[in-house]
């Protein structure tokens, strides 16, 4: 499960090394730090309890590391497990497009983190314009089907239809 020293990591990881200053808040505010998005996804898929404790135990470490390749210099800390390790990497893509193109060769837990992440992207999304807007709500339906079909009715899912 997520620890004190896993907290600590991700919020200097976000705060100190940010690849840019914009990439430490979130982007509706510019002032809301932006960890509180990898530790709201990581602690959301703890409440889906119909998942198995694996998945609710690697998928929270990955969730809460999960930025950290993309939007900042620390790299992953070496107390990760080898699957936490592999989800992480499964959920780092060079961009949105890439993500929307290349996401669906990616196994299915994968797909299922990607879930938490972009739901609760939408969750603060007034930032959007309208047409990034809708194809990110494009590829959160498309996500949340396929989640569906293979994990049943998550609470993930209740959230994320309310923003597609």
């Amino acid at each position: 499960m997520i620890e004190l020293k896993d907290l600590a990591y991700v919020i200097d990881a976000h705060t100190n090394k940010a690849i840019r200053p914009d990439k430490a808040t979130r982007m509706w505010d510019n002032t809301t730090p932006y960890h509180m998005h990898p530790i709201w996804c990581a602690t959301t898929i703890l409440y889906d309890t119909s998942l198995s404790e694996r998945i609710r135990k690697n998928g929270s470490q990955a969730l809460l590391y999960h930025d950290v390749l993309e939007d900042t210099t620390a790299g992953l800390p070496d107390w990760l497990s080898l699957d936490v390790r592999r989800l992480v990497q499964g959920m780092t893509f060079k961009s949105s497009e890439d993500e929307w193109e290349n996401l669906w060769e990616r196994g299915q837990e994968i797909k299922l983190l990607k879930t938490y992440d972009k739901t609760s992207n939408l969750l603060d999304s007034v930032w959007m314009k309208p047409e990034r807007k809708v194809q990110h709500q494009t590829h959160l339906r498309k996500l949340v089907e396929d989640v569906q079909r293979n994990y049943g009715n998550l609470n993930i899912l209740r959230i994320a239809k309310t923003l597609i």
